[in-house]
């Protein structure tokens, strides 16, 4: 799926539809209007995924919810709701994509037709899951929060041993918080990422704007991944840490022009500066009165705009020759 010239931009809708197919549409037309490439929602289900105890993390206990269970009861889309869905992006034209918690997930997705994978940060140590999903041997996107290297390289022999080279996959560097600090952003550890296993690199961001996924673009991210919302006043979890629908569009045109903007690894005077090279570069001048004869020393010359017959950078070939005629003040010298 991601493509080395263009970086494919995942607009994370995840459960912000609060459990309402129609909230879901809407999100799609705000992916769409921000021009993303990518919509992607969350599949799983609660029973498989955490046990009835298991506590909320800090950022989902504002929802007023007592357990994990509880709160991704209230978030579930049913197979028909994400049909529904799923064809409202084909209409749209905005590619649809779900995360996977569990198997059963990875089954529903695999009968409705996806053929890319995310695998989710807190599912970087399932390895019947990334097994699962290797034995697929399509394209996979592996997010890395919370991992260490050594981690990471256990989830790609998993899903290798499966069928799924390195080649298939991207590996998105990623800090789990909602928000995300910027301090604890550690940006760089991308490209480590990148050298230390060969893959292709890209970032899942939660801090609270938009620089740190266009630095990402520029450090080499092929994958941007960024939560977004119809309205962050919504009480369901992740809403507080999302985008809304303008500020997703103001970050996808800064990562199409910081594309643009990247070009290619070598110096050139490019097309659209090359008639400014005569206007500003400087060419040699008299800076006094020279009559014939007269040597050209740093008293009786000088480099100035425009450039002029005889550029500034062939000073210290005029420099002690003698002048052929005179030369009024700016008048420029001739060879």
């Amino acid at each position: 799926m991601p493509d080395r010239m263009r970086t494919c931009i995942v607009a994370e809708a995840g459960v912000n539809h609060d459990g309402s197919v129609e909230q879901a549409k809407r999100l799609v037309d705000v992916a769409v209007e921000a021009g993303a490439d990518v919509v992607k929602f969350q599949t799983f289900d609660p029973a498989t995924l955490v046990t009835r105890t298991a506590a909320t993390a800090d950022y989902q206990a504002a929802t007023g919810h007592r357990s994990q269970r509880e709160l991704l009861g209230s978030l579930l889309l049913s197979e028909p709701d994400l049909v529904a869905i799923q064809a409202y992006c084909q209409a749209r034209q905005i590619r649809f994509l779900s995360t996977a918690f569990d198997l059963g997930s990875v089954e529903l997705l695999r009968r409705l037709g996806q053929t890319v994978w995310k695998i989710p940060s807190g599912e970087i140590t399932n390895a019947p899951l990334i097994e699962a999903i290797g034995a697929l041997a399509q394209q996979v996107i592996l997010s890395t929060g919370m991992a260490t290297l050594g981690e990471i390289e256990v989830a790609l022999g998993w899903l290798a041993g499966t069928g799924c080279p390195r080649e298939r996959v991207t590996v998105l560097h990623c800090n789990t918080e909602y928000p995300t600090p910027y301090g604890d952003v550690n940006l760089r550890a991308m490209q480590t990422i990148g050298a230390a296993f060969g893959v292709r690199i890209g970032y899942s961001d939660h801090t609270p704007g938009i620089e740190v996924p266009i630095a990402a673009v520029a450090l080499g991210a092929t994958v941007i991944e960024k939560h977004f919302t119809l309205d962050r006043s919504l009480p369901g979890p992740d809403h507080k840490a999302s985008l809304e629908g303008p500020e997703l569009g103001v970050m996808v045109t800064a990562i199409r022009n910081i594309e643009e903007a990247l070009g290619e690894p070598r110096k050139f005077v490019t097309p659209s500066e090359r008639k400014n090279r005569p206007v500003v570069r400087k060419g040699i001048y008299a800076a006094a009165p020279i009559t014939e004869g007269d040597e050209f020393t740093a008293l009786n010359l000088a480099t100035k705009r425009p450039e002029g017959a005889i550029p500034a950078s062939e000073w210290h070939r005029v420099i002690g020759r003698r002048a052929r005629r005179k030369y009024a003040v700016d008048e420029p010298i001739q060879w």
